[in-house]
């Protein structure tokens, strides 16, 4: 298994202090919704991560349980910025399928098989007033580290869906991405863009 680090790391502890600060409050619950979509997903990558086997194999079997926990055309719109509002729809597939992908293939090759790794997802959300977002904090602990993974969770419809992951605690997937995309996105369009995600998913899955 291999786990990409960031030089910026918060404990979680930390995160809820600083959110605090923030105005951000915990939402204390016996049973938290927006928690439930980022367990369902741990336990699902455990368990391709327990299978082992070919990438392709494990891509099928955690691809539902991406599309269940993840807002993926949200997150695509975000990723390429702007623009994506005023492409055209089968434009706008073609991103969110190749983003979606992506996604798939990245979790695939960075949790490839199982060595004791344990995911903990803290039991209550934080609001953030005013919207109606949340924040879910959870670590992974693999060997002697402790790495941090919140989620920023909105609503689609009814259900709770992560919209952003914030990488070591507090570093935006979702601002890297779109840093990563904009200038292919400017200079080659919606199909250079597409071509560049889908590259990046073929050399995961090779």
């Amino acid at each position: 298994m291999t786990i990409c680090r960031r030089e910026v790391c918060l404990g979680l502890g930390s995160v809820a202090l600083l959110g605090a600060a923030a105005g951000w409050s915990p939402v204390w619950a016996q049973s938290d919704p927006a928690v439930a979509p980022v367990q369902a997903f741990y336990d699902a990558l455990v368990a391709q991560m327990k299978k082992g086997g070919p990438a392709k194999a494990r891509y099928d079997m955690l691809k539902p349980a991406v599309e269940k926990a993840f807002d993926i055309p949200g997150m695509t719109a975000v990723a390429v910025g702007p623009g994506f509002a005023s492409l055209p729809a089968a434009d706008q597939k073609t991103l969110t399928d190749a983003f979606e992908r992506m996604t798939i293939a990245n979790y695939v090759k960075n949790f490839d098989k199982f060595g004791g790794e344990k995911f903990t997802v803290e039991p209550a959300s934080v609001a953030r007033p005013p919207s109606t977002d949340k924040l879910v904090k959870s670590t992974l602990k693999t060997g002697s580290d402790t790495i941090p993974f919140n989620y920023r969770m909105h609503q689609v419809g009814a259900e709770w869906k992560i919209e952003d992951i914030y990488l070591n605690g507090n570093i935006s997937q979702m601002a890297q991405r779109r840093s990563d995309f904009s200038a292919t996105f400017a200079s080659a369009g919606a199909s250079g863009l597409a071509k560049k995600i889908n590259a990046l998913a073929d050399q995961q899955l090779s």
